[in-house]
């Protein structure tokens, strides 16, 4: 006999981790399958409305950011201070592992497996099938609900909607490397570098973690090299002789699957229903509330046995957040060209209003309605520059 489970969550990053969490706190009996020893390379900025909104407690920030610095293809350097507030950083290696145990801790069974096969049994449950941490023989589970949150490649996804093509993706690498005592290095400021030496269509950074960096870069480009890359930003910056701790790299999808369920069973979350925003390539937040959603959708399945539950998650999802999604595009699609439209980008990024507007939308996730008018300054000054018209 199989054992037999409420809802089954592939992934145990920030987003499958949140549902088991919220399933399990709910009184469902869930498992949570995820695969040992992957970190996603990621910077780690998680910002106020998600520490408020998952209770994310201050022993998870190992940094407080209050500035960012922009640098242009010419090495311009343009200062964005957080105003009413800071950006939490997050270590993804402490963090998830953090989330995993949080949700087993409220209920969730905690399994480490490489998830293999998703099938059906005689009752017309999901099957899901996985080759525990180790090795070993098979293990096969069901599950009224399964929700896929196993990462950009997801094989939930490619088995439960065999129709639907993976989204593009940014490959990201980066380095966390440790920081020397005598370093002269802001551990509040996050470095964004717009150099295609570096990164030819999307851009590098240096994220302080308190007592380390990630230093990473992202590209869809063919051929490029990432290592080479952070190795030569290494050498600019002076971190060449930084003691490197772990080297991590991965696809970051770049935009929302059309269809994020089998319209039966079958929901999913996080990278693997592409929610990583656009042109930021922000991604834990939006990975948390996927996870989030994806799991009132399952319990609204289980309360009512009706799958069109399911499809909730992602409309909720591009109800709110959607718009954003589709700027965040547009300005990757316009200003990560070349060269010359990111000089451009980091000139715009002085203006009061680009900063004002960034910050407020960044730190609480709502478009800025409260001043249309500042929304049509910007929007002058962006064609300005897109156009050449204003100096660079």
């Amino acid at each position: 006999m199989m054992e037999t489970y409420d809802v089954i969550v592939v992934g145990g990053g920030p987003s499958g981790a949140t549902a088991a969490d919220d399933l399990a706190r709910a009184g469902h009996h869930v498992l949570l399958l995820d695969k040992a020893g992957r970190i996603k390379p990621c910077g780690g900025a998680i910002p106020p409305r998600a520490i408020r909104d998952f209770d994310i407690p201050d022993s998870q920030i190992v940094a407080r950011v209050n500035c960012a610095r922009i640098i242009s293809p010419k090495g311009r350097e343009v200062d964005m201070p957080v105003e009413n507030g800071f950006v939490g950083m997050v270590d993804r290696e402490h963090f998830d592992e953090w989330l995993r145990e949080r949700a087993a801790e409220n209920g969730a069974e905690w399994r480490r497996g490489n998830f293999e096969q998703l099938g059906r049994d005689s009752e017309g449950l999901a099957v899901v099938e996985y080759t525990p941490k180790g090795g070993g023989e098979r293990v096969a589970v069901r599950a009224r609900c399964v929700i896929g949150a196993d990462g950009a490649r997801s094989q939930v996804a490619a088995q439960a909607i065999p129709d639907q093509k993976p989204p593009k993706c940014v490959f990201a690498y980066h380095e966390i490397v440790e920081t020397p005592r005598s370093a002269d290095w802001n551990p509040r400021r996050c470095d964004v570098i717009y150099e295609g030496k570096h990164s030819p269509d999307f851009y590098s950074w240096v994220f302080p973690h308190g007592e380390t960096f990630s230093i990473g870069t992202g590209s869809a480009r063919k051929g490029f090299s990432l290592r080479g890359s952070i190795g030569d930003l290494r050498g600019r910056l002076g971190m060449t002789g930084w003691r490197t701790l772990r080297k991590e790299g991965a696809p970051i999808p770049m935009k929302p699957l059309k269809r994020w369920d089998n319209k039966r069973d079958v929901v999913l979350a996080g990278d693997a229903a592409g929610v990583v925003a656009p042109a930021s390539g922000e991604g834990i937040y939006y990975a948390m509330l996927g996870g989030r959603l994806a799991a009132v959708a399952a319990a609204k399945l289980l309360e009512t046995g009706d799958a069109r539950q399911l499809a909730t998650a992602r409309a909720i999802f591009m109800k709110d957040h959607g718009k954003v999604f589709w700027i965040l595009g547009i300005m990757q699609t316009f200003w990560y060209r070349n060269d010359w439209t990111r000089e451009r980008f980091v000139k715009m990024c002085r203006d009061p209003d680009v900063q004002r507007l960034t910050w407020e939308g960044y730190m609480n996730k709502t478009l800025v309605r409260r001043d249309p008018l500042a929304h049509v300054k910007v929007f002058f000054k962006d064609l300005a520059h897109l156009l050449g018209l204003a100096r660079a």
